[in-house]
């Protein structure tokens, strides 16, 4: 369901420490943009799964998942900030329901082309969205179409573009940029941005 603008907090009150608001709309990404295939393009869930298989959806199967629309700001690790985006896609949570992780599993592997990935712990997995829509409008290609992972409660990087799946993990590892130095959580309200903030418990051990 979306959320009423006219019952969001103001812009300047939801600005994490360190944000600003650009003009414009910045885009930001590693490597170049992919072809969008449909007639190869599929949705994986491996991994520590509930039934202990690979599950795949077809681009047919994965279009007509059971879609919401969320408003939700969206802050990069660079520092800029872009305020009340609607986004429309799959919940995290429609993903789960049909495709179970095993009792043990505490993170999830977003995984993208190009093998890009970006690793979250499953309560933040929980309010993720596979979003297809930006404000009414497919995602452009260069922002992640056909299905871009969006957590806008953490750091940009964790929201994978150009997703191809995700993977049930017991024991967390790092993904790409948490691989070169970023933190594993990335919280921008306490300001998570790097590998070397991180406290006990916070990375992989």
């Amino acid at each position: 369901m979306a959320v009423d603008p006219s019952e969001a907090p103001r812009e300047e009150t939801r600005l994490p420490p360190g944000q600003y608001v650009p003009r414009g709309r910045p885009v930001i990404h590693y490597g170049r943009v992919p072809p969008f295939r449909p007639e190869t393009w599929d949705f994986r869930v491996f991994g520590a799964t509930a039934d202990g298989r690979e599950h795949a959806l077809a681009w047919p199967e994965f279009a007509a998942l059971p879609r919401e629309t969320v408003l939700a700001d969206f802050h990069c690790v660079t520092k800029f900030s872009l305020m009340g985006n609607e986004w429309r896609g799959v919940p995290a949570s429609v993903v789960l329901r049909a495709f179970p992780p095993a009792p043990g599993v505490r993170h999830v592997m977003i995984w993208g082309e190009y093998g890009y990935s970006a690793n979250v712990r499953t309560g933040d997995f929980d309010r993720a969205l596979f979003a297809m829509e930006l404000d009414g409008k497919p995602i452009s290609a260069d922002r992640g179409f056909p299905v871009r992972a969006i957590v806008p409660h953490l750091y940009a990087w964790k929201s994978v573009k150009w997703v191809r799946g995700v993977e049930y993990m017991i024991e967390d590892r790092r993904g790409f940029w948490e691989e070169r130095g970023y933190h594993n959580i990335g919280d921008p309200w306490l300001e998570q941005r790097y590998s070397y903030q991180e406290e006990p418990g916070e990375g992989p051990s």
